[in-house]
């Protein structure tokens, strides 16, 4: 049952429906037994793992809160962490690593399979459990007595398949409070939900056949089409993930509940650092950060611990995005061991742009270097996602060599490439998200929107649902992030 499905829009009616007629002391449960038939439309057999996530999250969390020993709440948390993140682990790497052992060994090795894969959005919702249990321990969130309220946190079906990976706190206030229908705040999520569809249907999924025709004929390709290829699936990935996040703010938003930013317009970022810390799912950057880096010292540990604590961080960021989506394999690592090499490079050259500040104000701050700047951060990350979409190190590589060699001939190469009408429909509809971006930048768009005349007003937003009719892609593609 994908957001993008015509079985999604009726649930959601029902839902709804629900919502706004039962009576308020009854809604979150309504909402509980609402994620419960979301999350088990997938296949029965995944309800059986989240809730065995539920219950260790409740009842490691009841064990912490209640007990005033320190060794016995750090012994729960740390046995309740390692059956949930443990069981990540295994349920995503170990065939992997089984086979990537048999290979090393010989022939005369055969290791046994588990033969199953992590359930779906197990990824987020597993991390979703651990900031729980955290959070209860270091006291920064009251632990909760009601299994159904931990529930209904860990299983919030607009976010249990890709995040935005919420904070307990702020979401089981506003279940306590009691969640009311908003008809202003029902409108915004609305609208937000329009332009998830709008970046999912209509630019990932008509960006999509491009990329993977060029990638599944990698060594064979010409290089202006593996260009073409490296340069959409940046925005490819972009729409496809912004835009569940997108929606699934929208869609809480339909029953009262406010979730998380998880994007910020990422490839305006002047810097790899703000690309990663403040721009590009930041729900999960801000896991890494208060639940990974700090605890390891992060930067107050000594220049050669900072830039360790850093790696370790992307390295593990690589394993995480590891998953169903392109595979597990090495090659995530070398993404998130790629991005952590370009913090160490922006760590290093920070000096550097402290002195332009000071001596050459007028530049530091031109506007021209901003968007140099931000043109050299897009075109690193966009060298890191080769090997994010890549199936093996080996066919990155072939990408980027392919890639690099034909540089000097690429103007040439480009007046005799045979483009098509879908190649033109991706170039425009980039552009016109990129030109929407800048303006989103300077004010956002639904402050603009909401200051027009009724007449510009909706008919912007009939324009996005014609723009849907005409040219969504309505495949059932699924979102790349809920197969991590």
């Amino acid at each position: 049952m994908l957001f993008t499905s015509l079985s999604f829009i009726l649930f959601l009616g029902v839902a709804v429906a629900g919502f706004v007629f039962l009576p308020v002391a009854w809604r979150w449960t309504w909402l509980l037994v609402a994620s419960v038939v979301f999350y088990g439309s997938f296949g029965p057999s995944n309800l059986a793992f989240l809730a065995a996530i539920i219950l260790l999250a409740w009842g490691a969390g009841v064990w912490i809160g209640a007990s005033h020993d320190l060794r016995r709440r750090r012994v729960a948390l740390v046995l309740a962490l390692a059956a949930t993140l443990g069981a990540l682990v295994v349920l995503k790497f170990y065939d992997f690593l089984a086979g990537e052992i048999e290979k090393l060994a010989g022939a005369d090795l055969h290791l046994p399979r588990l033969g199953i894969t992590a359930p779906v959005g197990f990824s987020f919702y597993a991390f979703t459990a651990a900031a729980y249990l955290i959070d209860v321990y270091r006291g920064t969130c009251t632990v909760e007595r009601h299994a159904g309220r931990v529930a209904l946190y860990v299983s919030w079906f607009p976010k249990i398949l890709a995040g935005p990976i919420e904070r307990a706190g702020p979401f089981l206030e506003q279940v306590l409070a009691r969640p009311r229908w908003d008809s202003i705040l029902a409108a915004t999520g609305l609208q937000l939900v329009l332009w998830g569809l709008l970046k999912k249907a209509v630019i990932a999924d008509n960006l999509a056949p491009i990329v993977d025709d060029a990638f599944r004929i990698a060594p064979y390709a010409a290089p202006m089409e593996l260009l073409i290829a490296v340069y959409f699936f940046a925005f490819q990935i972009y729409c496809d993930f912004s835009g569940y996040s997108d929606i699934a703010i929208g869609l809480s938003m339909l029953f009262g509940i406010r979730l998380m930013t998880n994007f910020r317009r990422p490839y305006l970022s002047v810097t790899v650092a703000e690309f990663w810390s403040s721009r590009w799912h930041i729900s999960l950057a801000h896991w890494f950060r208060d639940y990974l880096y700090i605890p390891m010292g992060g930067s107050r540990a000594g220049r050669a611990r900072h830039f360790a604590n850093i790696m370790v961080v992307f390295v593990a960021s690589g394993l995480w995005h590891a998953g169903l989506g392109y595979g597990v394999g090495w090659p995530f690592l070398v993404w998130g061991a790629l991005n952590g090499f370009y913090q160490w490079v922006g760590l290093a050259t920070r000096p550097f742009w402290r002195w332009m500040g000071a001596a050459v104000p007028k530049l530091a701050g031109s506007a021209g270097l901003r968007v140099i700047r931000v043109l050299i951060t897009f075109h690193l990350i966009l060298v890191s996602w080769v090997f994010f979409r890549a199936d093996t190190i080996g066919q990155a590589l072939t990408v980027i060599r392919r890639i690099w060699t034909a540089l000097p001939s690429l103007p040439e190469l480009a007046t005799r490439y045979p483009f098509t009408a879908g190649h033109a429909t991706g170039a425009a509809l980039i552009l016109l998200l990129i030109v929407l971006e800048i303006l989103d930048e300077r004010r956002p768009l639904f402050d603009r929107l909401a200051a027009a005349p009724v007449v510009i007003r909706w008919g912007a937003w009939y324009t996005g649902i014609f723009a849907l009719l005409l040219l969504g892609n309505w495949q059932v593609k699924q979102f790349i992030y809920m197969q991590f």
